[in-house]
């Protein structure tokens, strides 16, 4: 399993949100490139950057902070927030972010994900962000009438190398990831998924790995599916996650 230490940006800033909500934002990091380089130098395989103005813009508006991101660090990045056109998602590939996450696209322009899994492949992941079991769009202030299930399974076909599935309920709460979506999820679609929203603890991993019907010890390049990651947030910036303890737990290997 991989672990995606998460970096939202708001205003230039590193912060969580609680539930999705905008008007309820903690700033952890006033540098978040500083923030990238504590994550990386933590031993993370991966960064998960979502710019959460450009969400509700339509269009990337944290743009200088994930350059510089890029620039000082040599992780593998996936993005989302306010891609929703192949200019802009070429764009940012081109500049080196490794995967782009397509959300509100997914939803009310389905045929864009098609294109860009044409034309990037291996390079694009739909980001399902669900409410109470319906996706929401547009930084979560729309809800849609499709499940998240139902959507995943739109995209079986597509090329899509992952699904990041948040359960915007638990996002940024501290009260447990879904981990009976989760699974459910993976075992509706044949796609990779990756769990976000709710993770607080190494119990909140653990239980993620015990639920992955795939072999733990696979490689991500091996996986057809099943649950093949967890976005952490919020458990972070406060400590009730350790990163050395959880790297420890999803390699397999004892914590020093």
């Amino acid at each position: 399993m991989i672990l995606f230490p998460a970096i939202d940006l708001k205003d230039g800033q590193a912060v969580r949100l609680l539930r999705g909500d905008m008007n309820q934002a903690t700033v952890f990091n006033p540098d978040p490139v500083a923030q990238a380089l504590t994550f990386m130098r933590a031993g993370f395989e991966w960064l998960h950057l979502v710019d959460l103005n450009g969400a509700f813009a339509g269009k990337p508006v944290n743009e200088a902070a994930v350059k510089k991101i890029l620039t000082v660090t040599d992780l593998p990045i996936q993005l989302g927030g306010g891609l929703r056109d192949l200019d802009t998602i070429e764009h940012w590939l081109a500049l080196g972010v490794t995967r782009v996450i397509l959300g509100t696209a997914a939803v009310k322009d389905p045929e864009l994900v098609r294109a860009a899994c044409r034309k990037f492949p291996g390079r694009v992941v739909v980001g399902i962000d669900a409410r109470s079991g319906r996706v929401a769009v547009e930084g979560w202030a729309e809800e849609s009438d499709i499940t998240a299930g139902e959507l995943a399974l739109r995209f079986a076909d597509a090329g899509v190398v992952a699904i990041v599935h948040t359960d915007i309920d638990r996002d940024g709460a501290l009260g447990g990831v879904n981990v009976e979506a989760t699974r459910d999820l993976a075992a509706t679609v044949p796609l990779p998924i990756i769990a976000s929203g709710g993770v607080s603890s190494l119990d909140d991993i653990a239980g993620l790995m015990a639920a992955d019907p795939e072999p733990n010890d696979l490689r991500p390049t091996e996986r057809r599916g099943g649950i093949a990651g967890a976005v952490i947030g919020r458990a972070l910036y406060d400590g009730r996650i350790h990163p050395a303890s959880a790297l420890a737990l999803v390699r397999g290997v004892e914590d020093d």
